[in-house]
């Protein structure tokens, strides 16, 4: 494959290691809010302050980003990627705080006595786990999706199936926020990298704090759950 910049009809440079219009926000958004209405409906304990609280402040700071980028992710500013750090790292909090205080329920024996009330919450934080590392290795991967749009870093921090078999690939195709959430989604189930290798060191300790908090989530909680059933 030749590198970026080199690109000839014979071996052409392939979407993702070169500039492109950049990437639709609607399915990272569709996400954000997810995990906004997620963390809404948690029970209060599980909460980081009021029920309002985290669901405004994301809110907030996604308005802001979608008006000042509202269709492709390709606007590169200072500002606009500090706003969506402080977004992620909202999400990021809010997710660590559930975690923490489910975990700390379940060890003392305080959380609910009701198998489908304990289920419907640890999947919910469950769920919440998925879309916030997903959104954390979207926004992370090569400098984020405006970086990413410019090319501005040559070499991934992860490496897809259609990087390593660019002859059984579109030529277009670039990795896009559904396939960091199946990354996500993979890392959560199989405590594992699957197909998508991470090859930077932040995306392997990253991969490895995802798995960890998957499985002492799903194993206490079903171990619980069992427990309440009996």
């Amino acid at each position: 494959m030749s590198t970026p910049g080199n690109e000839t009809d014979d071996d052409p440079v392939p979407a993702w290691a070169r500039k492109t219009a950049g990437e639709s926000r609607w399915a990272a958004t569709a996400a954000i809010i997810g995990i906004l209405v997620v963390q809404f409906f948690l029970p209060r304990e599980f909460e980081a302050g009021p029920r309002w609280l985290v669901p405004s402040i994301g809110l907030a700071l996604l308005v802001i980003l979608a008006v000042a980028n509202p269709i492709r992710l390709d606007r590169e500013e200072i500002w606009l990627r500090r706003l969506s750090l402080l977004l992620m790292a909202v999400l990021g909090f809010a997710l660590v705080w559930s975690v923490y205080h489910l975990v700390l329920g379940l060890i003392h024996g305080t959380v609910s006595d009701n198998a489908a009330g304990l289920l419907t919450s640890g999947g919910a934080v469950w769920l919440s786990n998925v879309l916030v590392f997903a959104l954390w290795y979207w926004d992370f991967d090569r400098g984020g999706p405006a970086a990413r749009a410019h090319a501005r870093k040559p070499y991934p921090d992860f490496l897809w199936v259609q990087m390593q078999n660019p002859t059984l690939t579109d030529p277009e195709w670039e990795p896009q926020f559904p396939d960091y959430l199946y990354l996500s989604f993979t890392n959560a189930t199989a405590f594992s990298p699957t197909d998508v290798m991470p090859m930077s060191r932040w995306a392997k300790t990253l991969m490895m704090v995802q798995s960890a908090v998957s499985l002492v989530t799903v194993s206490l909680v079903i171990a619980r759950a069992v427990n309440v059933l009996k």
